[in-house]
């Protein structure tokens, strides 16, 4: 396309030169027919040549301006055709219509297109649908005359319908006289890179704004050069502020600072300034609109000096931390009651009778007390840190088994787990016996954390028992089994009966019933000491003849009873001479008079049919009694029909 500027400037000399050539030719013609004297007639063909020559010469002048013309405007259209080819910006003609007139290889490339392609195209096929409306107030401008250049972003499309976003920038192209737009010359370059970089930032920023927001975090920009600070939102509205109040005075929020902090912050603000930290960084009391103290983090940065070092620019951040600290402040006051309580329980654990060992969940020693120091013999210096096993190890008193303290199961109820037949075995070997209460430590989540032991030295007490149960079921004169234990005996002898009766088994066990002879002589004439001294020694005899399975016990007085855990009626028959042998010749004296004493046994079987043990004894009385009824000195068995009791067996037959 050609630019018609430079034509426009010379296209009426070329009819002026004409017209001076045609002038010139008429005067000669005419003054050829005039009849002129020669003087005169030479004087016009003077004043004719000179004008010929003149016309001529700006003929020629005129000729080699337009030669030049046309060479600039060629040379300038070549400049601008080679512009446009080699142009990294795409380049486009575009009529006033929208279509593309011509275009240069850079925006076809942009788009995906091949020259002839787009330039096939019009401006509004290649624009993106909701772009369509970007620019439209501009070409009305353009055809109201109002607007010669313009520049504008919109995203176009490529020839595979991906958009791209583009910077058009154009120029109107119009016609000198009556200024009516022909068309335009736009500049578009490729944006699209840098509106995708712009949506990372902004979405970044967005991002960031959100979690500060969200973290209840404000930031703070203080720049010399623009003369003041500046505060997001978030800190503002953090101490009950308008967006822009606090803008401005670098120095403000110092003011706003909780006196007694004024200082710290101060320091901390110097020493940063003087390049001694790498961050600023303090807690403070701010004062909020309303007059409140809050507790801000502020975290801050200097990011541009000058030369001579001297701040430029900081960035910061402020966080209200008040809950934190009332929380701190909480967990202050909890922690020295915590600390008073964990005191007073370590003086009323060193103070009290019991020993008390703790224990981690490792099963690590973690505390003892002097009362545990003494009974597992080992200091406390020497126990903390080792295992339990090393500084105590308890076993049952019965069994002589280790008696473990082990953490409870997972999910497992945790009570203490209480035993008082333990026994503590010492490093030496020495023993003593202990109670013990072994609890575990849980925590709030139901983990095992330990163990708690408490013990105590139980020897004397443990002795006590023994003692009290001996008695309790002994007779004190004779230590045979009293009456009360050796009827319980029965009663499980005769339930066992019944039960071995009912299943495979059988057991049959015998009872005899003894009531010593002439015994009442000896308490009358020698005293009840001497009766004693008697029981006693018959008691020996008893005990002697029978077996160590066997129940001995005395009923009460003179009435003695033995239970023979295994054999038949012939074998107690045996068994009750021998004990009457064994009384008949105990040669009793007392106060050197000789005493001589007799006995008479009933026997009874103790089965599954016999009854109840009541009436097992009632059977082996009424033997007894006619041991008596037959002389004494004899054995009666009563039969298992419940019927008369069988002849007595004299002693001596």
């Amino acid at each position: 396309m050609r630019l018609r500027g430079p034509i426009r400037l010379n296209k009426h000399a070329t009819p002026a030169l004409l017209v001076a050539g045609f002038a010139v030719a008429a005067v000669l013609v005419v003054l050829s027919r005039l009849d002129l004297g020669a003087e005169a007639l030479r004087l016009c063909l003077q004043m004719s040549v000179a004008m010929t020559i003149g016309a001529l010469f700006f003929a020629c002048l005129f000729i080699g301006r337009i030669s030049k013309d046309r060479r600039q405007i060629a040379e300038s259209e070549q400049r601008f055709r080679q512009a446009m080819e080699d142009s990294a910006i795409g380049i486009a003609v575009v009529g006033l219509d929208g279509r593309i007139v011509q275009t240069n290889p850079a925006f076809a490339s942009m788009l995906g297109y091949s020259r002839e392609e787009i330039e096939a195209l019009t401006f509004f096929q290649i624009t993106h649908p909701d772009d369509l409306h970007v620019g439209r107030e501009t070409m009305e401008g353009i055809k109201a005359g109002t607007v010669n250049a313009f520049q504008f972003e919109k995203r176009y499309l490529k020839k595979d319908g991906t958009a791209v976003w583009a910077h058009l920038a154009g120029s109107v192209i119009r016609e000198e006289k009556s200024g009516r737009a022909l068309y335009l010359v736009s500049q578009i370059e490729d944006i699209d890179a840098r509106k995708q970089a712009e949506a990372r930032i902004a979405e970044a920023e967005t991002r960031w704004n959100f979690a500060l927001a969200g973290a209840g975090q404000g930031v703070w920009d203080l720049d010399i050069r623009k003369g003041g600070t500046t505060y997001s939102s978030t800190w503002v509205k953090m101490l009950g502020y308008a967006d822009g109040e606090l803008d401005g005075d670098p120095d403000l929020w110092l003011t706003m600072i909780h006196p007694d902090d004024r200082e710290t912050v101060a320091e901390a603000d110097r020493a940063h300034l003087d390049g001694q930290t790498e961050f600023f960084e303090a807690e403070f009391r701010m004062r909020h609109k309303d007059g409140r103290w809050i507790w801000i983090l502020d975290r801050g940065k200097a990011i541009e000096r000058d030369g001579d070092g001297r701040l430029i620019r900081a960035i910061g951040s402020l966080t209200d931390i008040t809950r934190r600290k009332e929380a701190e402040e909480r967990l202050t006051v909890s922690a020295a009651m915590l600390a008073d309580e964990k005191e007073r329980l370590r003086v009323t654990l060193q103070s009290i009778g019991d020993a008390v060992i703790c224990t981690n969940a490792a099963n690590r020693v973690t505390f003892m007390n002097p009362v545990a120091e003494k009974l597992t013999g080992v200091p406390t210096e020497a126990a903390l840190g080792k295992t339990l096993g090393h500084v105590y190890w308890a076993v049952d008193e019965e069994t002589g088994h280790r008696i473990g303290v082990t953490r409870p199961a997972i999910g497992a109820e945790t009570p203490s787990d209480q035993n008082s037949r333990a026994v503590l075995v010492r490093r030496d070997d020495t023993r003593c016996s202990i109670r013990q209460v072994v609890s575990p430590i849980m925590n709030e989540r139901n983990e095992f954390c330990g163990l708690v032991i408490v013990f105590q030295d139980f020897t004397d007490a443990r002795a006590l028992q023994r003692q009290l149960a001996h008695a309790a079921a002994h007779d004190a004169l004779t230590g045979l089994a009293n009456r009360s234990s050796f009827i319980r005996t029965m009663e499980e002898l005769v339930v066992q009966a019944r039960k071995d009766a009912a299943g495979a088994g059988s057991s049959r066990h015998q009872f005899m019933f003894i009531d010593l002879d002439h015994f009442k002589l000896v308490n009358d004439t020698g005293g009840h000491a001497a009766g004693d001294a008697l029981l006693k020694r018959v008691a020996q005899a008893v005990r002697g003849v029978v077996g160590s399975e066997d129940l001995v016990a005395r009923l009460g007085g003179d009435e003695f009873a033995v239970i023979l855990k295994s054999g038949s009626t012939a074998g107690a028959r045996v068994a009750a001479r021998s004990i009457i042998d064994a009384i008949a010749g105990l040669n009793f004296s007392w106060d050197d008079r000789p005493h001589a004493i007799g006995a008479s046994i009933g026997v009874a079987a103790i089965n599954a049919n016999c009854g109840e043990a009541d009436e097992i004894i009632a059977r082996a009385d009424a033997a007894c009694y006619a041991a008596k009824a037959a002389g004494r000195g004899c054995v009666c068995v009563a039969p298992d029909d419940k019927s008369e009791p069988q002849a007595p067996l004299a002693a001596a037959s």
